[in-house]
């Protein structure tokens, strides 16, 4: 999209000049987007007499985290949202900055956000018709868009639970560690969206209605309920993390266990045949047809009497 300059409210959605925004005084609002913020794009964004610094300085900031903060009239507010596409330091989350005043708005993301495209078709159906409107519908779009992935985090954490009870320790590993991954990058936007959305809900601004405050709250109340959500994945994931080394412990301890019980069985053996093996004279019935089977059936019964040892002592026992 790049750098776009949008009429809304006032009829039907459209774009409009730099020169028509700005003299712009009619019953709806001007809205600046810019998708993937360049050079180019800094003196349309910062050249309008009525962005403070401190505001413009945070529009075009390289690394945001999620804040509201009142500035005169108007509202700071930066959020966190699922980027469109992937992005090559492999972070989902994208910021969106917003700078929004009566009949005003500033947007600048340095990545595509993926709430954009729903937010804009809002826009062309009529919904969005101030500027208060339009920050709760990037809250609303951005935590209905989020919401399902924190689910489908406990929903694989939940397999690999089903996957432990089966004891497909190898298999799980990675996706433990995913999970985990996952929820820690999430989490570390999703508790700040909340509190950000939450400020601005208790903000007095006359262009922000109680609908729109409504509906800021209920994006603020998915979030809360998202890092819940995020707070019992990571537990969870640790959890089963130390399960699963439990029992990889586990089962290289009873296969140490079965080479221990294999190696004392041969040792009398190996210990017999070797002693009979030697190719000295004087070897006890060495001339007797019967030595050779005799030999075999006293080591299967020393095998036997190790072995019995061993399942009297419960050694054999999982």
């Amino acid at each position: 999209m790049g750098c776009a300059l949008f009429l809304a409210g006032d009829g039907p959605l459209r774009r409009v000049s730099a020169e028509e925004a700005a003299a712009y005084q009619g019953p709806g609002f001007v809205w600046l987007h810019v998708d993937r913020l360049e050079d180019a794009d800094l003196p349309t964004l910062t050249g309008q007499g009525d962005i403070p610094d401190v505001a413009a300085n945070a529009l075009v900031a390289t690394e945001t985290r999620p804040r509201c903060d009142r500035i005169e009239d108007g509202a700071l507010v930066n959020l966190r949202g699922l980027s469109d596409g992937p992005r090559d330091n492999g972070d989902r989350l994208v910021s969106i900055r917003l700078w929004v005043r009566k009949g005003r708005v500033n947007s600048v993301t340095r990545w595509p956000l993926a709430a954009t495209r729903r937010v804009i078709g809002e826009l062309e159906t009529g919904k969005i018709t101030d500027p208060g409107d339009l920050v709760a519908a990037f809250a609303r779009a951005i935590s209905t868009e989020l919401d399902p992935e924190v689910a489908d985090l406990g929903d694989r954490l939940d397999d690999c639970e089903s996957a432990l009870e089966d004891r497909q320790v190898y298999q799980m590993r990675s996706t433990i560690a995913e999970v985990r991954a996952a929820a820690i990058g999430y989490r570390r936007f999703v508790a700040p969206d909340r509190d950000a959305l939450l400020t601005l809900a208790m903000l007095d601004f006359d262009w922000l209605a109680e609908d729109d405050r409504l509906h800021i709250r209920e994006a603020a109340d998915r979030f809360a309920r998202m890092t819940e959500e995020l707070e019992a994945v990571r537990e969870r994931a640790a959890l089963l993390h130390e399960q699963l080394t439990d029992m990889r412990t586990e089962q290289v301890d009873q296969r140490s266990l079965y080479i221990s019980i294999v190696a004392f069985i041969f040792l009398p053996l190996t210990f017999i045949t070797g002693l009979l093996g030697m190719n000295v004279e004087g070897i006890p019935y060495a001339e007797r047809p019967w030595a050779f089977w005799g030999v075999v059936a006293f080591c299967v019964l020393v095998g036997l009497i190790v072995l019995g040892w061993f399942a009297g002592r419960h050694w054999l026992r999982r």
